[in-house]
């Protein structure tokens, strides 16, 4: 019998398997809106993605849409969306858009948003009430799980054999803003009793959430009731078809008080309790707009939480990101937001306004996709074509990966078993990608490397007296996991081996005298 999606253990790795074979999600999350037409679809997105070496589509669900009618579900957009995936040969990762969109309840249908008495909102101190119903709230989460368990079962009995959908999104960057945590009735109430049984054994201790957490208190609260809520909605759905499920942050950022990002959300900080609470869940994901992105993807690409990147920046620099990820983080896939404008003219890229991005902390060169569309393109190209490789040494000593993380950061020192290797990195510059790539001992003295905006320069082992020099230097291209070599360089062209800013592969056989 043919085997669902699912997240399996390779090599100790955490891998995705998609029709029995290990898949790399090559993704691209489309605009908040564009899934809610079929016909906006067609004409403004699915071209755009023809040219991407692209494999999967990140596109929301509404529970609006879905249910607009309370206990009547409407699966008729979201089979189009299925039928047009398969027809553009991608797969798709599904956002659910439920009680929770960026902090707020913007996407519940109109019959809970004017039931405030039943579906009641988290509160400031002041009394001021949110725009998002609480985590406390049973009879909301109760809905919530109801209309993901039809959906999932909906998606189950239409696509089970084709696994055209391979994950599902479980709501997006939830928490809330503008307070550390809820200040209703039911919330104060909730926040002066002693913190639940299983989080009191994990931690080791026994009290009030304000004894246990400190001035963390308000954020742990939150974070424990908002897994729990997304426990309950995932659970539901997963029992009617097992997808692997994830949820989606907001990162901690400046000012860095809670409130000021969503508070209660699955940042790094708040793993430890979203992760008790919340095990249907296979990974907590970043959503990445900050500069420092490599530093977001070193922090949340650990073991027992395998990377996936479902929104990221699109700028040229993404590229670079991609290549770390998939090869120093073994990501299970990454995926730029607002994919379907990479196909535009920079110019017609529909930013948002500089006040949003202050107020939002996000680096306004993000949404910069200036040569952006060529670097991704050859970048998914190549990861897809070295699949094999990374299959086999990833998470082994022969394989080393490096990235450009600040400006004085000027490049890195790698040791193999025979030799050692001098990476330097180009200067960072506008709409390039920044100096990345993967380095991979084939053999004592033979090395793939693969990347831009490098310089190599091997050298023996400390101590040892000998020179090292060249038997080969070839250009080539990776099909399937298989070099396939194009000019042998020599002469001029072995005084300095390096990428520029395309991303590029080379051959290199070495001997020491």
């Amino acid at each position: 019998m043919k085997q669902i999606p699912q997240i399996r253990e390779v090599n100790g790795i955490q891998t995705l398997y998609v029709d029995d074979e290990p898949f790399f999600i090559l993704g691209g999350e489309i605009h908040n809106s564009a899934s809610s037409s079929l016909s906006y679809m067609e004409r403004e997105v699915w071209p755009n993605l023809r040219d991407l070496n692209m494999n999967t589509v990140v596109a929301p669900l509404y529970w609006e849409q879905i249910e607009a009618e309370e206990g009547n579900y409407d699966f008729e957009v979201m089979d189009g969306l299925i039928r047009q995936a398969r027809e553009n040969g991608m797969h798709l990762v599904f956002l659910w858009f439920g009680l929770w969109k960026n902090a707020e309840s913007m996407y519940v249908p109109g019959w809970m948003k004017k039931n405030t008495e039943v579906y009641f909102r988290a509160e400031k101190p002041d009394g001021e009430k949110l725009n998002t119903i609480s985590p406390l709230c049973e009879a909301a989460v109760e809905k919530d799980a109801a209309a993901f368990a039809a959906i999932m079962k909906h998606i189950r009995e239409t696509d089970g054999e084709e696994s055209t959908v391979i994950m599902m999104q479980v709501e997006n960057e939830i928490g809330l803003m503008g307070t550390d945590r809820d200040y209703s009735v039911q919330g104060q109430k909730a926040f002066g009793e002693q913190i639940p049984i299983e989080l009191a054994e994990y931690f080791g201790k026994n009290g009030t959430w304000t004894e246990v957490f400190g001035e963390d208190a308000g954020e742990a609260f939150m974070a424990y009731y908002f897994a729990s809520a997304v426990e309950k909605i995932t659970e539901a759905g997963r029992k009617e078809y097992p997808l692997p499920c994830y949820a989606n942050a907001w990162l901690k950022q400046y000012p860095w008080y809670p409130g000021s990002y969503p508070s209660g959300g699955p940042v790094k900080e708040m793993h430890k309790i979203w992760k008790k609470t919340a095990p249907s869940l296979f990974t907590l994901a970043p959503d990445i707009y900050v500069p420092y992105v490599a530093e977001i993807l070193d922090r949340y690409g650990y073991e027992g939480n395998p990377l996936f990147v479902p929104e990221v920046r699109k700028d040229a620099m993404t590229s670079s990101y991609c290549m770390y990820a998939f090869t120093a983080k073994n990501a299970i896939g990454y995926s730029p937001f607002g994919i379907e404008e990479l196909a535009l003219p920079p110019e017609a890229v529909d930013k948002p306004p500089m006040e949003v991005m202050i107020a939002l902390n996000i680096d306004p060169t993000a949404f910069d996709i200036t040569g952006s569309k060529e670097y991704l393109k050859k970048t998914y190209g190549l990861i897809n074509q070295m699949k094999p490789l990374l299959l086999k040494y990833r998470g082994t000593d022969q394989m080393k990966s490096y990235v450009k993380k600040s400006e004085t950061d000027f490049g890195t020192f790698l040791r193999f078993s025979d030799y050692d290797l001098l990476v330097g990195y180009s200067p960072k510059q506008s709409a390039k990608p920044l100096s990345a790539g993967t380095v991979i001992e084939l053999e004592k003295n033979r090395f793939l490397l693969v990347g831009m905006n490098s310089q190599f320069t091997f050298m023996p082992k400390t101590g040892e007296p000998l020179t090292v020099d060249y038997l080969k230097i070839e250009e080539g291209t990776i099909e399937n996991g298989e070099w396939k070599p194009g000019r042998v360089m020599n002469g001029d062209e072995k005084m300095l081996l390096r990428f520029g800013d395309m991303p590029s592969c080379m051959m290199v056989e070495l001997y020491k005298y």
